[in-house]
């Protein structure tokens, strides 16, 4: 019941005419810029972040959220009519949108994408109603060990599972924790790695890195493979679904969340697992299985409610623990230190009028997403003729004015320029950008912890592993490690016995 109440008060902060308007304006924004080729998510609002800066914290976060939920409907737009997924959480919905918008089906794909949404991000925000308090009161008992172990957990996690290998993963980890060692010591003071700068002293500011990787990196690695011709978008009508689509996409409309949210909430969860295991499952239930690769609209409603369920997750651990599971939560963690504020176990008691406002937003902006974005499809087909030249100049200028306007010092956009050039390198050798960004945010943090930890107990190495939770922590962090090798080598014995059976029953038909 004091979830409930407590909701129904932060419908009160939502509703207001500013907010709701912030909140119009942020599906806006992040439909319009998630639409255009190679944006996803992440990109748009870490783009976006500097516009927020003159609004007070909870209209910012209720703009975010807008921003958040319309930029990945955008990416499923783009990946429909354009066969161009702004970000790999969207793969699936070219995989099936795509064939079905050139068989003349691009209003249906788009209907049950968007509808795929409201529905996956309406369960997976009640489940967050749910769960958020209860994981917040069960986090206020956690000590500075069991802290450290999850913060372990996160950076192993998020190597482990995104990128070509974990080696390329933890590379890029590396990178962001030594950015994140610019400064001051927090705990004696000492300057580490300014290199005689004043104004390195305070360190590099989050926003500037998740800008520089995501958005510079990207416009340079897209400029430097850049071709003249753009593909042509399919033209589209208005969305709508009959009721033969309607009996085929209403059961994954609700399986998805089941497996979105889960993955959401977990460490390096995301929505690119889930998307593609609620692909998998939509194929082996439907009863159109020769439709699947051709396509199949339940492809498309799956997936699609899936990652909106997994947007909802990630939010349990990064309002309740402080930890990031995505790129965007990462940079919306980034968004809540410019405002002061740290997210954490105490901040449902510390800033009830922000969190529960900013819940009952996500309610808000999926009513606004759906109304406001059925109808207004072919507008978005329509941005996608935008030549990428004039696209991607228009992001440099953007992301150049939004990082002057952080600290206002044009050492400021040199680091952006460094920052990006990195990005780029990184998008060159294959490496995943999250655990950088991650490594950024969370490294000051988990440095602070283990010291702590380790003060506490005198400076011996058992205090990391002498509570319960923190030894459970490393169990599945042990787990996360161990699993490929016995996974190959499982895989390998099961080849083995398979040829020897082979040979044998060669040899005894023989």
């Amino acid at each position: 019941m004091d979830s409930l109440n407590s909701l129904l008060d932060g419908f009160g902060t939502a509703l207001t005419p500013m907010n709701l308007l912030w909140a119009a304006i942020g599906v806006l924004l992040g439909t319009a810029i998630g639409v255009l080729p190679g944006i996803g998510p992440a990109m748009a609002v870490a783009l976006l972040l500097p516009v927020t800066y003159g609004l007070d914290p909870t209209g910012a976060f209720i703009m975010f959220a807008g921003i958040y939920y319309g930029a990945m409907f955008g990416g499923s737009t783009t990946s429909i009519l354009l066969n161009t997924p702004g970000e790999s959480a969207a793969v699936v919905a070219a995989i099936e949108g795509n064939p079905m918008a050139k068989a003349g089906r691009g209003a249906q794909a788009l209907a049950a994408a968007a509808i795929g949404h409201f529905a996956g991000g309406m369960i997976g925000t009640i489940l967050l109603v749910a769960l958020a308090p209860t994981v917040a009161s069960l986090a206020i008992g956690i000590g500075a060990p069991d802290y450290f172990a999850i913060m372990v957990l996160a950076f192993i996690a998020v190597t482990s599972v995104l990128g070509a290998s974990r080696i390329r993963g933890l590379a890029s980890l590396l990178i962001g924790l030594t950015v994140g060692l610019v400064g001051l010591d927090q705990m004696t003071g000492q300057q580490r790695l300014t290199f005689g700068s004043l104004q390195l002293a305070d360190g590099v500011d989050v926003v500037i890195v998740a800008v520089g990787l995501f958005a510079i990196g990207e416009a340079l690695w897209v400029a430097a493979h850049l071709r003249r011709t753009t593909g042509e978008p399919i033209p589209v009508g208005r969305p709508w679904l009959g009721r033969g689509d309607l009996r085929r996409t209403w059961k994954p409309w609700l399986r998805g969340p089941l497996i979105g949210f889960p993955f959401g909430a977990i460490p390096a969860g995301g929505a690119e697992i889930p998307t593609f295991l609620s692909y998998v499952t939509e194929k082996r239930l439907s009863k159109h299985r020769a439709q699947f690769g051709k396509g199949a609209i339940e492809g498309v409603a799956g997936p699609e409610s899936a990652a909106s369920a997994s947007a909802a997750g990630t939010l349990v651990s990064m309002l309740t623990l402080g930890l990031p599971t995505t790129a965007v939560a990462a940079v919306m963690l980034a968004a809540f230190q410019q405002y002061g504020i740290q997210p954490g176990p105490l901040l449902f008691e510390r800033e009830p009028e922000l969190v529960w406002g900013l819940i009952a937003s996500l309610f808000v902006g999926m009513v606004l997403l759906l109304a406001l974005n059925l109808p207004l499809a072919p507008v978005w087909a329509k941005l996608l003729r935008i030549p990428r030249p004039y696209l991607y100049a228009g992001i440099l200028f953007f992301a150049a004015v939004g990082a002057y306007a952080v600290g206002g010092e044009s050492l400021d956009l040199v680091i952006l320029l460094i920052i990006g050039l990195i990005g780029f390198g990184m998008r060159r050798y294959g490496l995943p950008v999250l655990p950088a960004v991650i490594g950024v945010i969370l490294g000051p943090a988990a440095e602070q912890q283990l010291r702590r930890a380790l003060q506490i107990s005198d400076g011996s190495v058992t205090g990391l592993v002498n509570t319960p939770f923190s030894v459970t922590v490393y169990v599945i962090v042990a787990l996360i490690l161990a699993w490929p090798l016995v996974y190959r080598l499982v895989v390998v014995r099961r080849r083995g016995d398979r040829e020897e059976e082979g040979r044998t029953g060669a040899v005894s038909g023989g």
